[in-house]
């Protein structure tokens, strides 16, 4: 009993004030609409949601399907420790984003439609499939934590056995969903500034998820290590450091050659002030992490590798949020600005997530994974 109460921190319970007026404000929402919580509008559709819970929080759970490629595909076994939180943080994401979308959805009791009405002409019907699958691939590969806590031996075999398709089918899911949501943007051409728009928007998709995938698991475990104790050794975080560069060096080329191509590179010194957001999002979140991560003093240093992954983070969240919201033109006439219960939810779900985090840290071995697993 007294271990429980001293386990209420101050930030705990801010967690859970947050998780509760959150859900309160997704009652209200539930009972008397979307217009009665938000500041969304037939001339401005998208907002804070889309942009923070759906964009951002797709793109950053990424780094379950990218340490599972890391470790069973090109088998980097160093980075052992660090598969099942990126898993279960990416899992915990994914609730997070269907959660949301119910309650972004004007109409969510029809969100199961797309199972049976398909239309394959659209994005969304390949986004909606993917995350509808991918959850249950990162339920499967998550559920050896359970099973061992549980300590239920037939199903944990049962999953080290399926381990290697259920990760190259989350890997194909997630190129997926995750270039899919850049092709959702390519149909709005007169809407995205030339700035960001292009043909290419799935493939810029695709590779700066990999990039963030790789800082999230830098700055999760560097933020488990101090909240749980864990020992996390900075030669693995240096690792994943050193790859950094490797994946954001081409985003960067193929984001400079393509504006340059389609003749927009002008622009970014005369379309103000949508230009001060492109060189923010580039500078600060592509190059500045490349050089950052390049240096051998900052991958030695957990402190140096923590912020730069910060960077990195706030980079892709930049974008995400200049696509989806910032430079993305509404219908004429018409203004957004998130209403504070927008945020309550988006905060609330957040919360929620992190609460989770904190319980499945405690009572699963989320940081010590079973001698099966090398063998998988």
């Amino acid at each position: 009993m007294k271990e429980s109460r001293r386990s209420l921190t101050a930030g705990t319970m801010i967690l859970i004030a947050l998780a509760s007026i959150g859900f309160f404000v997704a009652v209200y929402r539930f009972i008397y609409g979307l217009g009665a919580i938000t500041n969304l509008s037939d001339g401005r559709p998208w907002g804070f949601w889309i942009s923070f819970d759906l964009y951002c929080g797709v793109a950053l759970a990424s780094g379950g399907f990218t340490m599972a490629a890391i470790f069973y595909i090109f088998c980097r076994r160093k980075y052992h420790d660090l598969v099942r939180p990126a898993i279960m943080t990416a899992f915990l994401g994914y609730i997070l984003v269907v959660f949301a979308l119910l309650i972004d959805l004007g109409q969510p009791w029809r969100i199961w439609h797309a199972i049976i009405f398909w239309n394959i002409n659209s994005p969304l019907f390949e986004v909606a499939w993917c995350v509808m699958l991918y959850s249950s691939v990162l339920a499967l590969e998550f559920s050896p934590a359970v099973f061992e806590r549980l300590q239920w031996k037939v199903p944990l075999r049962l999953i080290r056995r399926i381990q290697i398709p259920l990760v190259i089918g989350g890997i194909v899911l997630s190129t997926g969903h995750q270039s899919s949501l850049g092709t959702m943007l390519t149909l709005m051409h007169d809407k995205v500034h030339p700035l960001w728009f292009s043909p290419m928007l799935p493939v810029h998709f695709f590779i700066s998820a990999l990039s963030v995938g790789l800082a999230m698991v830098i700055f999760e475990a560097s933020l488990s290590a101090k909240a749980f104790n864990h020992d996390v050794d900075v030669n693995v975080l240096g690792g994943l450091g050193r790859m950094v560069p490797w994946v954001l060096g081409p985003y960067l080329i193929a984001r400079v050659i393509d504006v340059i191509f389609r003749g927009n590179f002008g622009l970014a010194f005369t379309a103000f002030p949508q230009n001060l957001l492109w060189w923010l999002e580039i500078l600060g979140g592509v190059v500045l992490p490349i050089v950052l991560f390049s240096m051998p003093g900052v991958r030695k240093s957990k402190s140096k590798l923590f912020w730069s992954a910060l960077i990195v983070v706030l980079g892709l969240m930049l974008n995400r949020f200049n696509v989806s919201l910032f430079i993305l033109e509404g219908r004429p006439g018409y203004s957004y600005w998130p209403h504070w219960m927008e945020i309550a939810i988006s905060a609330g779900l957040f919360s929620a997530a992190l609460l989770t985090m904190q319980l499945a840290n405690r009572y699963l071995p989320v940081y010590h994974l079973g001698p099966t697993d090398d063998a998988a």
